[in-house]
């Protein structure tokens, strides 16, 4: 009769072993296309970052050169029959401050997408460690199993079932994000 016990919890924690291998490629699967999603969305931040950096150049080369014109008509207003000059000096900084304006516009844009890549980054990288930790704990539970079936040990199999409860939470955790 106890023969029969110990047969039919090993089969118990065989069924339920090869049901926490099972989470735990799922999880690994999961985990890793979160873990390329959140690796995608940085590349797509930093390259939104890198455009933010060649408009902030480009406006600012702008900006100094009207600030140089500026400065020359300052020059030449002080000298008589420089009028055409001077005009025209004006009519180069007044369209190098609307360039300015619009690299100023862009880079307003440009901040919001790439935030909103560091924001999809964020919320892959959550899910991608809920279940990295959901892998861990599935693997001691299948670590656990393997040593109770070795040892016959009915308690170690007990303590791995709890921890394949704590990875199965986390797993779903991963899906879910509830913590």
């Amino acid at each position: 009769m106890s023969e029969e016990k110990k047969e039919r919890w090993m089969t118990y924690m065989a069924i339920s072993t090869v049901l926490i291998a099972v989470l735990a490629t799922l999880s690994t699967f999961k985990g890793g296309g979160y873990s390329t999603r959140s690796l995608l969305n940085q590349t797509k931040a930093s390259d939104q970052w890198a455009f933010y950096q060649s408009k902030s150049i480009k406006s600012y080369l702008y900006d100094m050169r009207r600030e140089n014109l500026e400065l020359q008509v300052a020059s030449l207003e002080k000298q008589k029959g420089k009028d055409s000059l001077i005009r025209k000096y004006n009519e180069m900084a007044a369209e190098y401050e609307l360039k300015v304006k619009k690299y100023e516009e862009e880079k307003e844009e440009i901040t919001k997408v790439a935030t909103s890549f560091e924001k999809l980054r964020d919320e892959s990288k959550t899910h991608s460690d809920k279940f990295g930790i959901g892998i861990i704990f599935l693997q001691i539970s299948i670590l656990l199993s393997s040593i109770a079936t070795l040892s016959k040990k009915r308690f170690v199999w007990i303590c791995g079932l709890l921890f394949g409860v704590i990875g199965l939470f986390f797993f779903l955790d991963g899906f879910f994000v509830f913590t």
